[in-house]
């Protein structure tokens, strides 16, 4: 099997009429992290979509040998469904599996039979959170993760980020407030503007 890795090449992204970045390029192994910051508009989630494949880079290559999980403000689940239909549809769609021991750690269990459209933004966060990490999915792309988290819930995510990390993963995380796990590389977008 080939070693988890994800290889950036002298990326250059544009939206529209304006170029964000260019000449970006990293490399991340299994258990390796790396934190994107910098002002808003600089292209932190436009590198994630390009990372998941979501957006054509300007220029440059993106190389993974490993499935990539997203995690963004889009939660992907069915707001007039209860919480625990939308996520089974989704099980049954990526054959994930999310058993209902994650759920009841992320303190879904008792939300289950809410519609999704009624819960918090936190919540909806830790629905997010549930879906990714049931895809069993070798890179996990984080946009702005911790958004609407308490501290509490906030803390027990870096924790599964960095148990994620332990047993080989690897991670992007563009996020304006700090992360804490093991291998985590910072790296300031505005570096690379134009």
């Amino acid at each position: 099997m080939e070693p988890a890795s994800l290889i950036a090449t002298d990326l250059a992204c544009r939206r529209g009429e304006r170029l964000l970045f260019r000449g970006l390029s990293f490399t991340l192994s299994a258990g390796e992290a790396l934190q994107v910051v910098g002002p808003n508009g600089t292209g932190k989630s436009s590198l994630i979509r390009l990372l998941a494949g979501l957006l054509r880079p300007y220029a440059g290559t993106v190389e993974r040998t490993v499935e990539a999980a997203l995690l963004d403000e889009r939660l992907a689940l069915d707001g007039h469904l209860p919480l625990g239909k939308a996520l089974a549809f989704w099980n049954r769609i990526d054959r994930s599996g999310a058993e209902a021991n994650q759920a009841r750690a992320l303190g879904l269990e008792p939300l289950l039979d809410v519609p999704v459209r009624y819960l918090s933004t936190g919540q909806r966060k830790r629905a997010a959170i549930l879906m990714s990490n049931a895809r069993n999915a070798g890179l996990w792309l984080l946009d702005e993760p911790l958004n609407g988290l308490d501290a509490e819930a906030a803390a027990a995510f870096q924790r599964q980020v960095a148990g994620y990390l332990a047993h080989g993963g690897i991670a992007v995380i563009a996020s304006h407030q700090p992360f804490a796990v093991p291998r985590l590389t910072p790296l300031t977008l505005a570096d690379y503007a134009p």
